[in-house]
């Protein structure tokens, strides 16, 4: 089927009375050539299992199916289930769900569809809701082998960015503690129907089976990553003392002293091997009060 025709494709959204829809963030790809990469790229293996989240009406569908042996496609828009109906009739090897992802119990979702498969999750990501569709996905604890999602490249060049550069943020330290990321390519506006107004890339996140930081409390980490950079101007010590009331700052002084950093370090400075040693002696200290 033609999914990057424009002339096709507003045909058959017509047939079914339906339009492009802004509140769900839907631009449909037009050029044929992103779809397929994105589907040969995405890390998967033929006989393994795609989790696609946000198939539209099936562009990249069509290349997942050929591709692996078995799609589940999540679909938030219930006008555009009919089309996928449609446009993936020749296929006997996807199955398509009305629901919101943010709303979906993923384990019970792996338990019917996923249990004896290798999965990797396969999106074109709406930008308003990258980040927190990628952080329900990491915490989750489904096991993936992959996530390969087309997202804004603003949000790729961070999840990518190294420490102590401008684009690195809490999302990047927190995303590398479950995955390693590499972007792939970029994907100019020019690729899709309505176009953005912004750029797009697509990133790879291999995730880890077992995290290279061990950490004695991992909900203490991400508290101290998020307290870093809530307030990104000021020194750590200052940072955490905003942000994690229960400690003194003589506390953090002493704790960043003993995890080997200077006074007045920042934390975009840290990678999340870092973090999670200055959380480790947080957590004793907590510990012991």
């Amino acid at each position: 089927m033609r999914l990057t025709d424009i002339s096709y494709v507003k045909r058959l959204m017509a047939s079914h009375g339906i339009t492009f829809q802004k509140k769900f963030g839907q631009n449909f790809l037009i050029n044929p050539m992103v779809p397929e990469r994105i589907a040969e790229e995405c890390g998967a293996a033929p006989e393994d299992a795609i989790l696609e989240i946000g198939p539209g009406i099936g562009t990249m569908t069509q290349y997942l199916c050929e591709m692996y042996e078995k799609v589940v496609a999540v679909e938030i828009d219930r006008a555009l289930i009919p089309v996928l109906g449609e446009t993936l009739a020749n296929y006997d090897n996807v199955t398509v769900i009305e629901g919101d992802i943010m709303k979906t119990d993923l384990k019970a979702l792996f338990a019917e569809h996923f249990s004896d498969k290798n999965v990797t999750v396969c999106a074109n990501l709406p930008y308003y809701i990258t980040t927190p569709i990628l952080m329900l996905l990491l915490e989750s604890g489904i096991p993936l082998d992959n996530i390969t999602v087309m997202i804004q490249k603003e949000v790729a060049d961070r999840l990518c960015a190294a420490p102590g550069s401008a684009e690195y943020g809490a999302v990047t330290a927190s995303v590398s503690y479950y995955a390693e990321v590499e972007k792939l390519f970029n994907v100019s506006a020019g690729n899709f129907l309505p176009a953005p107004k912004v750029d797009s890339a697509v990133v790879r996140m291999r995730l880890y089976k077992d995290k290279p930081v061990k950490v004695a409390n991992e909900d203490m980490l991400f508290r101290v990553i998020k307290s870093a950079f809530g307030q990104r101007r000021k020194t750590l010590i200052n940072a955490l003392s905003s942000g994690m009331g229960e400690f003194t700052k003589s506390d953090l002084s002493e704790a960043i002293a003993e995890a080997g950093f200077a006074e007045t370090i920042r934390g975009e400075r840290l990678s999340v091997a870092e973090f999670g040693r200055l959380a480790d002696v947080l957590w004793t200290k907590k510990s012991q009060k």
